[in-house]
Order: C-alpha cells, then sequence, then structure tokens
C-alpha cells in the first residue's frame, strides 16, 4: 500500500523560507512580519493537516534566525485580566514567559518583549519588572491617539511617534505574541512610522496558517479554521482586495478583510510618494505585503 503525504514539512519550511526572505528583499532588507497563531503545539492545525507537525513554525523560525530579530508583544489588559489560554490552562503572561523558555531551548533569543496598550496597569507593571529581573529587554507602547479614524494623528508624533523606537539589526523582524488582539500589528505600523522618520523604507507583511488562500472558501481545511475560532466570530470570505487588483480570487477572513483599509489609509498616509501596491501572499498563508 503506498503512503501519501498529507502535509510535507520539510517542503513548507523550504518553500516559506525561500518566500519570506525574498519579500524582505522586495522592502530594501527590511521587513516587519507579523506571524500569527501559535508557534509551538498547534493541535488545530495538526488535527486538520494529516501529517502537519505542530511545531513546524518554531522549525521555520530556526530556520530564519540568523537573518531574523524576534519580538513578542502583549496586550496590557490581558494581563490584567489574567486572560487564560484556553488549551494550556494557563495566563497569557505565564505563557509568554513560557514561549521565552521555550525559544531559548530551541537555541532562539528574543529581540524583546512589547507591553502594548500600557498605562502602567498594575499587573502589567509587575510583569514589566519579573521580565526584566530576567534580562529580558522590554518596550512599552500606549494606547495610539486617534486610532482607527484619525489618521492624521496616528501618522504623527502623538500617535506612533509617541511610542518608542526598537532597534533592529536584522534584515526579518518577527512579531508575534499570544493569541488575537496583542498588538502585533500595531508594533508593526509604529516601527514603520520610526523608520520612515530617519529615512529607512520598510515594509509589512502578515503570516497565517488560517484559511489558505489558495483553497476554495468551502474547503474542509478553511471550515475547520472557522470551527476553532467560533468564539471570536471569525468568518471565512473572498478577499475583494486581493479579486480588485489581481482579478483571482483568494480566501481571507473577516477581520483581515476589515483592518485592511484601515492600514491602507495609514501606509498612504506615511508614505512620501506613490504608487502604493499590495503584494500578493507570501506561500501559503494569507500574507499580505505593505509597502512603506
Amino acid at each position: 500500500m503506498i503512503q501519501k503525504t498529507g502535509f510535507d514539512n520539510k517542503r513548507y519550511i523550504k518553500e516559506q523560507t525561500a518566500a519570506i526572505l525574498d519579500r524582505a528583499r522586495r522592502f530594501n532588507n527590511k521587513l516587519y512580519l507579523e506571524f500569527g497563531g501559535k508557534l509551538l503545539y498547534d493541535y488545530h492545525a495538526a488535527r486538520v493537516l494529516p501529517g502537519y507537525d505542530p511545531n513546524v513554525k518554531m522549525r521555520l523560525i530556526k530556520e530564519l534566525k540568523d537573518q531574523a530579530n524576534i519580538l513578542l508583544c502583549i496586550y496590557a489588559g490581558d494581563i490584567e485580566r489574567k486572560k487564560i489560554r484556553a488549551d494550556f490552562g494557563i495566563t497569557y503572561d505565564s505563557d509568554a514567559m513560557k514561549l521565552i523558555d521555550e525559544l531559548r531551548d530551541w537555541g532562539i533569543d528574543i529581540l524583546g518583549v512589547v507591553i502594548t496598550r500600557f498605562d502602567h496597569q498594575p499587573a502589567a507593571t509587575l510583569f514589566k519588572k519579573k521580565l526584566e529581573r530576567r534580562s529580558v529587554n522590554v518596550f512599552t507602547h500606549r494606547y495610539t491617539a486617534g486610532y482607527p479614524t484619525d489618521v492624521d494623528r496616528i501618522v504623527s508624533q502623538e500617535g506612533y511617534g509617541a511610542n518608542c523606537y526598537i532597534e533592529t539589526t536584522k534584515p526579518l523582524v518577527i512579531v508575534t505574541g499570544p493569541g488575537p488582539g496583542s498588538g502585533k500589528m500595531a508594533t508593526c505600523l509604529s516601527q514603520l512610522y520610526h523608520d520612515h522618520e530617519r529615512g529607512i523604507q520598510s515594509g509589512f507583511a502578515k503570516f497565517e496558517t488560517f484559511p489558505i488562500w489558495n483553497l476554495p472558501l468551502q474547503h474542509p481545511v478553511n471550515v475547520a479554521y472557522e470551527a476553532a475560532t467560533a468564539d471570536i466570530m471569525d468568518k471565512n470570505q473572498i478577499d475583494p482586495f486581493h479579486l480588485e487588483a489581481y482579478g483571482k480570487t483568494a480566501v481571507n477572513y473577516n477581520r483581515d478583510v476589515e483592518i485592511f483599509p484601515v492600514v491602507r489609509r495609514i501606509l498612504k498616509k506615511s508614505q512620501e510618494s506613490p504608487p502604493f501596491t499590495v503584494l500578493p501572499p507570501i506561500w501559503g498563508s494569507t500574507a499580505r505585503g505593505l509597502p512603506l
């Protein structure tokens, strides 16, 4: 009996690495990559993709580590509310600590932790001190003034300019965090603003495992994504922006589609000269590339 390969982990790492590095080169070797989903123990993906290694994304990061800085974002409000990661039953701040240790076990060091929408909340302040005692670099970003409608204020010293600038040294900056709403995208956009102020032309892309952009909308894999995210009311849909730009259907999910016009307005405001372009997805993901 011939066994068929369901999900080819080696091919995934090879092709995804090449695609990500190619995307970084398109942006003068400075790309902020919002890295969604679980880095380790992604059993949801393993359930619906036969052969998928639950830790393949960590293996991908290890492949990229010599060319990447890594930032871990966590929302101060999640720390304050003691939000729980459902699969492990631990709080998000404990999960962040655990992830830092696991990255080090894989031989990967993080550049630092960004506590987002920080307003000196007591629990978030204690978490900050705990990280600093472990010699982890900690950066704090406040709520972005004017977000999401007042673009003039967002793209100003009062908005993104009020955040500290995080010095990076590698062509790729992987921005990740525990769960949705951790502030990954805001951190990327803040960095783009500060780079632009320094004359650095950097870019942004978003990487997700699900939904898979080139599978049909009602494919079982994409349906499984909706089932797994029912608690946050994610819905798959045809991406109208990709269809408009390329005349091809691509599957995305509602939160990405909804936020795209906001991101586009922010980046158009930030850049000095058109044209503004949207790049196709990075292989095997819903990533979109947005230049500044």
